[in-house]
C-alpha cells in the first residue's frame, strides 16, 4: 500500500514529526455518511450523550474541533455546526482520506470482529488510510459464529481450537473482551474438556431457545477461547480498563491478571494489555514484572484531552521502554485516529522532551526511545515487515 507518511508538522521537535506510528490496535471506520445525531454517538463510550448535552462539549469533542477542522479546511476551534456541515460537503472518503494522511499512521492492525456490517471492509481501509492493514482475530466472534454455523457441542471444543489456528494463519494477533463479557476475576488455568463440554452444552440449548443468549458470556468458554488464542501462538491482546459501560470497570482491572500471567509465561505467547487507564500503573507493573506482557494506552490517551502527556509520563515510570505500544483504539470515525496521533505526539514531545531538558535522558536517547513505542515494538511483537 501507499509510501510511509512524510514528517507531521505540529507544535514539536522535527524528531517527533518524523515518527512512522503502528496503530496496533483499532477499528475500521463507517463507510456511510453520518448525521449529527450518528456522529456525536462515536465521540463517547457511553451508548449516546445524555440528553440535551452536546457530545462536542468534552475532551475529545474539543480535540476534533482544534486538530481535524484545519484539515478539512476551516480554523481550529470552528463550531461544531460548521465541523459537520464541511464534513458533509466533503464527502465520507475525502474526510477519512484527509484524516488519515494528516496522521502519519504507518500501519494499522485491525480488529474487525466489532458491529463490521457498517465499517468499510479492510481492502477498503487500506485504500481510505493509504497504509498497510493487518487483522487482529477476537476470538469471542470465532465463537460465536462457529456456534451460528451449528456446530455441535460434541464437536465445538476442537471446533474452536481449529478454526482460531485458521484464521491466524492470516492474522498478526488474537484478541479477547473477556473483560467485556465476564471481568478477570475468573480462574486463570486452562479449563479441562470435560468443563468445556457441559460449558458447551449449556450454552447451545440456550441459543436455541433464546437467540438472546447468543453471545458468549459463560466464564469457562471464555477461558476456552482465550487460551485457544495463547496456543496459537500469535500475541493476544486482551482489553482493559476504560471502556463502555457493558463492562464492571473494577473487574477489568488488568492487576488481577497477575495469576493468568504467571499460567502463560511458560508458553511464548505476549500478553498485550490494551489501554488499561485508569489502572495504567497496575497494567506498568505487569509489564515490568513479566517478560512476555505489554501494553499500551490507547483510546485514554485520546479521551483525556491534554492530559494525554501525564498518562504516557505515568506509565514510563515502571513500565520498560520495549514493552510499551502505540495505538488509537479509534473507532468509527477517522476524526479519531487523527486525535490519539496528535495527543501521541504532543505527549511524547513534552515527556520525552521533558527528560531532555532536565538531564534525565541524553538528547541521542530521546528518538530512539520514542521510535520503540511508536513503531518499532509493534514490528518487533507482531512479526511486521521492516519499513521500506
Amino acid at each position: 500500500m501507499g509510501a510511509a507518511p512524510a514528517a507531521v508538522p505540529g507544535p514539536w521537535p522535527e524528531w517527533v514529526g518524523a515518527l512512522k506510528l503502528i496503530d496496533h490496535h483499532c477499528h475500521s471506520v463507517v463507510g456511510a455518511a453520518l448525521d449529527p445525531a450518528g456522529f456525536g454517538a462515536l465521540l463517547t463510550e457511553a451508548p449516546a450523550p445524555a440528553p440535551g448535552a452536546d457530545p462536542f462539549d468534552s475532551a475529545v469533542g474539543l480535540a476534533v474541533r482544534r486538530e481535524c477542522a484545519p484539515v478539512l479546511d476551516l480554523p481550529a476551534h470552528a463550531p461544531a455546526a460548521d465541523y459537520l456541515a464541511r464534513r458533509a460537503e466533503l464527502g465520507v472518503a475525502e474526510v477519512a482520506r484527509r484524516l488519515f494522511a494528516e496522521s502519519g499512521t504507518a500501519r494499522l492492525l485491525v480488529d474487525h470482529g466489532f458491529r463490521g456490517d457498517d465499517l468499510l471492509g479492510l481492502d477498503e481501509l487500506a485504500s481510505v488510510a493509504a497504509a498497510p492493514v493487518d487483522e487482529v482475530v477476537r476470538l469471542e466472534a470465532v465463537a460465536e459464529q462457529l456456534a451460528d454455523a451449528g456446530v455441535s457441542a460434541e464437536d465445538y471444543p476442537e471446533a474452536l481450537a481449529t478454526e482460531v489456528h485458521r484464521r491466524a494463519e492470516s492474522a498478526v494477533g488474537c484478541k479477547s473482551i473477556l473483560a467485556y463479557r465476564y471481568g478477570f476475576d475468573v480462574d486463570p488455568t486452562r479449563p479441562s474438556p470435560a468443563q468445556v463440554g457441559v460449558a458447551t452444552d449449556r450454552w447451545l440449548t440456550q441459543r436455541a431457545r433464546d437467540r438472546a443468549a447468543r453471545r458468549i458470556t459463560d466464564p469457562v468458554l471464555l477461558r476456552h477461547a482465550l487460551w485457544c488464542g495463547v496456543d496459537a501462538g500469535l500475541p493476544v491482546q486482551l482489553h482493559t480498563g476504560f471502556g463502555d459501560p457493558e463492562e464492571d470497570l473494577h473487574r477489568a482491572n488488568p492487576a488481577l491478571l497477575a495469576g493468568f500471567c504467571r499460567a502463560t509465561e511458560h508458553t511464548g505467547t505476549a500478553i498485550v494489555l490494551l489501554h488499561c487507564y485508569p489502572y495504567h500503573r497496575e497494567a506498568a507493573w505487569l509489564a515490568h514484572s513479566f517478560q512476555h506482557v505489554y501494553l499500551d494506552v490507547g483510546l485514554a490517551s485520546t479521551y483525556v484531552g491534554y492530559r494525554a502527556s501525564a498518562l504516557l509520563a505515568e506509565v514510563l515510570e515502571l513500565a520498560p521502554f520495549g514493552k510499551v505500544l502505540y495505538s488509537s483504539d479509534a473507532f468509527g470515525l477517522p476524526e479519531l485516529y487523527l486525535v490519539a496521533a496528535r495527543a501521541f505526539r504532543r505527549a511524547v514531545s513534552e515527556v520525552l522532551g521533558g527528560w531532555q531538558n532536565s538531564g534525565e535522558a541524553a538528547e541521542a536517547d530521546v528518538p530512539r526511545i520514542a521510535r520503540m513505542i511508536s513503531e518499532e515494538n509493534a514490528r518487533r511483537l507482531y512479526r511486521l515487515p521492516v519499513a521500506a
